[in-house]
Parts: structure tokens; C-alpha cells; sequence
């Protein structure tokens, strides 16, 4: 009953207020909005004040929104950079390469042809390149192939346009060779190539009484072998590791070759054999 005539209250109070504005008694009318607008200008000036932070909110998501955006442009731009400084060390690299690469052929005595490696192979090792010139460039079978590093190995199948190298690395290229320091000779096959894909040779039926020193340099010997024509004095590796064989007779020295094919993007074929490298 009590709740009932609050409502009942309530309900004229509401109706007398919209009385007082809207009935056109103009004296009565004036102060009846007057009133009200006190009742009223807190709520006012709450709502006022509530828009405005929300404007204010509204206007700092738009603010992150544009920073995200603008965060991803600059990260896209840096990606762009970064590519661009990439090529550029590329390039820079493949200058230094090709320098060097002329700076030993003009510095070399033998007649060269150049040649760019097409493909290697790539089954178990690395025992085999192949060059693009072939016949037509001049190139012969069992002709040395060498880098500003060393020797790489001998040509074995030539076609008119390509020619395949057989690397030094594999057991089927035998090289005569000697010690420089000593002038010892010996004959120098591969042993295959790291899991690296790093080379590896071996130095046989060297004297049983020389000196053989780990790092002694193993150079050509520029006698004619089984395993192709070489000239003399080019240079093959350095001495890893030296050992008597079984027989007592000789001994024989792993070899670390120095020119690593993985690495190479040209080499050398010796249109000529026989005569002593600088």
C-alpha cells in the first residue's frame, strides 16, 4: 500500500513538471523550466562532462590504431633494408671473388681457359664437377684444373660445350707429387671428403727414411702419371698427419687440400702441361 502511493507520487510530481513546461502560461512556464533546468544541470553537466571522455577515449584508440599502422610500415620497411644490404654484400663478395680470380690468372705462367662450375655432383661427395666450356673452347681429357687455391682435379668426359672434372678428392684421381720442403716424391689419390664436404687426399709411397713434418706443403711433381698431366709445382695441400705402413717400406701422409670445390664459382683448366708454376 505504502509503495503503491509513492508511485502514485511520483507520478504527479512528473505529470505537474511537464504541466508547468509545456502549459503556455507564460509567467508560470518561466519558472516552472527555470526549476526544472536547476533540478536538471547536474545531470547536464555529467552527461557533458561523460561525452567528452569518451570523445577524448575515442580519439587515443584512434591514435594506437595509427601507431600499430605506422609500426608496420616501419618494420616492413626495415625488412626491405636489410634484403637490399644483403644483395649488396653479395655483390660486394662476388667482386672480391672475380678480383682474385684475375689477379691469379695474370699472375700464373701456364696458358689457362677459364670456366664457370654449371652443376656438381652431389651422390655420397662431391667427386665430380662439370664446367661450362668443353671442346670448342679448347679443352682436352686428363688436363689439370686449378683455382687461385690449388689443384682441383683433371678433366675426364669433354662434349663440345661442357666438360666433367673428376676432383681430387675421389680415389680414382692420382696425382704425382712431391714434398717442397724435402723434395721427396710420393703419389697423391683422394680419400673422399668430410661430411662438410671439405676434400681429403692422401700422400703414398713416400721414402721410409724422409723428414716428414706435419704442415709441409705437397705440390705437383709435374712427372707424368696414370691420372692425367699435370704441371709441376702447383699446389696441393699441406701434411696433416704422417704414418709408417705396414709393409715398413714407406710411409704415407693424410693431406689437407686447400682448394675446397663447395666454395668455388670458377676455376682453371691447363690447356698445357709441363711447365712450373710462379
Amino acid at each position: 500500500m505504502v509503495l503503491r502511493n509513492k508511485k502514485i507520487i511520483y507520478a504527479a510530481a512528473i505529470g505537474l513538471a511537464l504541466i508547468v513546461v509545456f502549459v503556455p502560461f507564460p509567467s508560470l512556464t518561466l519558472k516552472g523550466k527555470g526549476a526544472v533546468r536547476g533540478v536538471m544541470a547536474p545531470a547536464e553537466r555529467g552527461a557533458s562532462s561523460l561525452w567528452q571522455r569518451l570523445s577524448e577515449a575515442t580519439a587515443a584508440v584512434r591514435g594506437i590504431g595509427g601507431a600499430v599502422e605506422k609500426s608496420r610500415e616501419l618494420s616492413h620497411e626495415l625488412v626491405r633494408m636489410q634484403s637490399e644490404l644483403n644483395r649488396l654484400r653479395d655483390v660486394e663478395n662476388d667482386n672480391i671473388r672475380l678480383q682474385r680470380v684475375l689477379d691469379f690468372k695474370e699472375a700464373s705462367s701456364h696458358d689457362m681457359i677459364p670456366c664457370d662450375v654449371v652443376s656438381r655432383n652431389i651422390s655420397g661427395w662431391w667427386n665430380t664437377v662439370r664446367i661450362g666450356k668443353g671442346l670448342k673452347a679448347g679443352i682436352q681429357e686428363n688436363r689439370a684444373v686449378i683455382s687461385p687455391d690449388g689443384l682441383v682435379g683433371r678433366t675426364t668426359e669433354v662434349a663440345a660445350q661442357t666438360s666433367e672434372v673428376l676432383l681430387l678428392s675421389d680415389p680414382a684421381c692420382r696425382v704425382s707429387a712431391k714434398l717442397g720442403r724435402i723434395n721427396v716424391f710420393g703419389l697423391v689419390r683422394g680419400t673422399g671428403s668430410t661430411l662438410k664436404g671439405h676434400p681429403k687426399a692422401r700422400m703414398e709411397f713416400i721414402n721410409k727414411d724422409a723428414e716428414v713434418k706435419v704442415g709441409d706443403e705437397v705440390v705437383t711433381s709435374g712427372l707424368s702419371s696414370a691420372g692425367g698431366e699435370f704441371p709441376k709445382g702447383v699446389h696441393i695441400g699441406y701434411v696433416e698427419k704422417v704414418y709408417r705402413d705396414k709393409s715398413g717400406l714407406f710411409q704415407y701422409a693424410e693431406i689437407i687440400p686447400r682448394a675446397t670445390v663447395g666454395l668455388l664459382d670458377y676455376v682453371f683448366v691447363v690447356s698445357e702441361a709441363g711447365k712450373e708454376a710462379k
